[in-house]
């Protein structure tokens, strides 16, 4: 058996009040595991609980909404649509503009209507993550995008 390392999370738990408390909970990890924990730890400037907390919390958020993975981004960290450039909230945007109907976004996208229907049961579960950067995209101005990337040209 693999040598092991504890690792304590704290993740946030609702209470009837809709106010979120740390709850602790204890994981012994392999080595490995605890190694690449700290690695990504490190990468995201977190220390290794936080990383543990956050990652767990991708994890579950996967596991309820298997076609939404998380991924590093210009943005940050950000649901992403498993085998798809596009991220939830450009998903949205693309289903916006057709009324919110899945088929027709499916039909748009190209993708199987349940990939769709995954994607924006997502969205409507975590609406103030998806309005977030939904607002942050559309502050974005002609200007921004110039002064960013000063060599694009307008076609």
């Amino acid at each position: 058996m693999p040598p092991k390392t504890s690792l304590v999370l704290y993740a946030p738990q609702a209470i009837r009040l809709k106010i979120a408390m740390p709850r602790s909970i204890h994981l012994d990890l392999p080595d490995d595991q605890a190694d690449a924990l700290d690695r990504v730890a490190a990468a995201l400037h977190k220390d290794p609980h936080e990383a543990g907390a956050l990652l767990m919390g991708e994890a579950l958020r996967h596991e309820q909404f298997p076609h939404v993975e998380f991924r590093d981004s210009a943005m940050g960290r950000q649901a992403c649509v498993v085998g798809s450039s596009l991220a939830v909230w450009e998903v949205v945007m693309v289903a916006e503009s057709h009324g919110l109907d899945p088929a027709q976004t499916a039909s748009h996208l190209r993708w199987p209507l349940s990939r769709v229907e995954t994607v924006l049961a997502y969205a409507r579960a975590y609406p103030e993550e998806i309005a977030r950067s939904l607002a942050e995209n559309r502050a974005v101005t002609p200007e921004d995008v110039r002064r960013l990337l000063p060599d694009a040209r307008w076609v």
